[in-house]
């Protein structure tokens, strides 16, 4: 049975008052069932950016231009409790970064590594996950029906966006993003589109450790590009 995932910027349901203590301020959620207007959801996990030791949000962007990449996934959102922690094992700017998946006792759960577009002779982002037990995981970013397209209309999308800046009016199409995972030509993550703007990551395998998927969500939020909105950029 498939699990859906997707990042929220909400952490309480419409019936619960925010408390005051600083709470965590986004949420990874999962469902059973496909989207819907009354499909059953729960919080799965509340990310958060960790910042360098000593460090601020500044600091932060300063690492994050090499890739780099920190996070607690916490069990709750009064941080009582680590679901995951996400922190970079390699990273080089403009190519690849190598990401490390641990448990709350510091145990290794997988490393996930981002090869950008335009690398290395790759035309599109891969992506790989290599869970602990598992056979590696390989997805690339966008179809390339689309990449044509999207390329196709770049011209016109640069218009745009030159008009949106002066008169205040357009919105330029975003790059394609959807990106499936197979294993021996079968898919076992599919990242698509869900209600609204929003993206989902559709886990079609029972053996996928919900920390890594979890983990691999707050990931692909991270790289929005730059159309984007990154969620670990905030600063709240």
């Amino acid at each position: 049975m498939s699990q859906y995932l997707w990042l929220s910027g909400q952490t309480l349901s419409k019936d619960e008052q925010p408390p005051n203590d600083g709470r965590v301020t986004r949420t990874i959620r999962v469902s059973d069932s496909a989207p819907a207007p009354d499909r059953a959801v729960r919080p799965l996990a509340f990310p958060e950016r960790r910042d360098p030791p000593g460090g601020d949000l500044k600091a932060y962007r300063a690492a994050r231009k090499d890739g780099t990449r920190a996070f607690t996934l916490w069990a709750d959102h009064y941080r009582q409790q680590v679901f995951a922690h996400v922190g970079t094992k390699s990273a080089v700017k403009g190519g690849p970064a190598t990401y490390e998946v641990l448990g709350a006792a510091g145990e290794s759960l997988a490393l996930i590594t981002r090869e950008p577009a335009m690398r290395g002779g790759r035309v599109r982002t891969r992506w790989t996950v290599r869970q602990a037990g598992a056979q590696p995981a390989v997805g690339l970013k966008g179809r390339p029906f689309w990449w044509f397209m999207w390329w196709l209309i770049s011209p016109l999308q640069l218009a745009i966006a030159i008009g949106s800046v002066i008169g205040g009016s357009g919105d330029v199409a975003r790059p394609p993003r959807r990106t499936k995972w197979r294993v021996d030509r079968r898919i076992v993550l599919d990242f698509h589109s869900g209600p609204g703007s929003a993206f989902e990551l559709d886990v079609l395998a029972d053996w996928w450790d919900p920390r890594v998927t979890a983990a691999l969500v707050a990931l692909l939020g991270s790289h929005e590009g730059w159309m984007g909105n990154a969620w670990d950029l905030a600063t709240d």
